[in-house]
C-alpha cells in the first residue's frame, strides 16, 4: 500500500497529533484534513505499536526515525509527536 506523502508536515518543531488502531489489518496512515489516523497490525504490547507507528510515520513524513520522539500518549490511542530538528 502506497502512503500518503506528508512531507508538508515534516517541520522541525512541528506537534503531530494522531489517532492509533493497533491490531489491523494493515498498515497504513490516513489524513482528513488536519486528522491523522495511523492503523498498525502491531499488537499494543511493549512498545510495539508504538515502535510501528513511529516506522509508519517516519517513512510518510519522509524523515529518519530519530526525528520523530513521542510526548504524549505512550499507552493511549491519542498520540502526540513532535518533529525534531
Amino acid at each position: 500500500m502506497k502512503l500518503p506523502d506528508l512531507s508538508d508536515l515534516a517541520v522541525a518543531d512541528t506537534l503531530l497529533q494522531l489517532r492509533v488502531t493497533p491490531k489491523a489489518a494493515r498498515n497504513s496512515v490516513t489524513r482528513d484534513g488536519a486528522q491523522l489516523r495511523a492503523y498498525v497490525t502491531a499488537v499494543p504490547e511493549n512498545g510495539k505499536a508504538n515502535a510501528a507507528v513511529i516506522k509508519l510515520l517516519s517513512k510518510a513524513l519522509g524523515i529518519p526515525k530519530s526525528r520523530l520522539q513521542l510526548v504524549r500518549g505512550d499507552t493511549s490511542r491519542d498520540k502526540q509527536f513532535r518533529i525534531l530538528p
